[in-house]
């Protein structure tokens, strides 16, 4: 059985959400959007950045968030061809590989997990993992409110929840946020474009409870 921290057998949060995706800056408003919709939606984003501890190796780090998340998003979109090493950012299909190891091999508990793949183009996927063939992968298009959308619709299907609010609604209280999060980031002395993780969740969770 799969262990995380302390030895003890992990368990598996329904409301996890386990995102899996690029980390530079360039992806940083999509990352946020979909942050941003996790919460929005009364679940908890969780992803490597989450912590730091030179203790752990990487790789166990991300086994153990995956084995305690129920649901997992992941973004093939970087998935390309770098322009220096002219190699592949595999990344993500590890992870992916991971949580899809997880769910087929793990415990019993394991096999509720559900995850969502998206990409820039939705038949994208065919010329670099075929295998993944038949899986249901949504298109964002490069663009955040559509991930939002698309993020919200799956997690509506899969959570089988009935109170979620429309993307339309989601989109319009993103805007706001990042509207004020400069004024934000300023009273709590943080910098926009340099949020942790953790702050960037902790940001927008605040935002949303005093909003409501």
């Amino acid at each position: 059985m799969p262990m995380h921290s302390g030895l003890v057998p992990a368990r598996t949060q329904s409301n996890y959400v386990f995102i899996n995706c690029p980390f530079d800056p360039g992806y940083r408003p999509m990352f946020n959007a979909i942050v941003f919709t996790v919460h929005h939606l009364g679940f908890v984003a969780r992803c490597s950045l989450e912590e730091d501890d030179a203790a752990e190796f990487r790789l166990s780090k991300i086994e153990r968030i995956i084995e305690e998340c129920r649901f997992g998003i992941n973004d093939l979109s970087a998935v390309t061809l770098d322009a220096t090493t002219r190699l592949p950012r595999f990344n993500m299909p590890l992870e992916f590989g991971l949580f899809l190891g997880c769910k087929r091999f793990g415990p019993k508990s394991q096999d509720k997990k559900r995850c969502l793949v998206l990409d820039s183009d939705p038949y994208r996927y065919r010329t670099f993992i075929s295998d993944i063939s038949g899986q249901d992968i949504r298109s964002h298009d490069g663009n955040p409110e559509r991930a939002i959308r698309e993020v919200r619709d799956w997690l509506r299907l899969t959570s089988k929840r009935t109170t979620f609010p429309g993307g339309a609604e989601i989109i319009k209280d993103y805007r706001q946020f990042k509207n004020d999060l400069p004024a934000i980031c300023t009273a709590l002395a943080l910098e926009p474009d340099r949020l942790t993780f953790l702050d960037l969740s902790k940001t927008i969770t605040d935002w949303l409870r005093s909003s409501r």
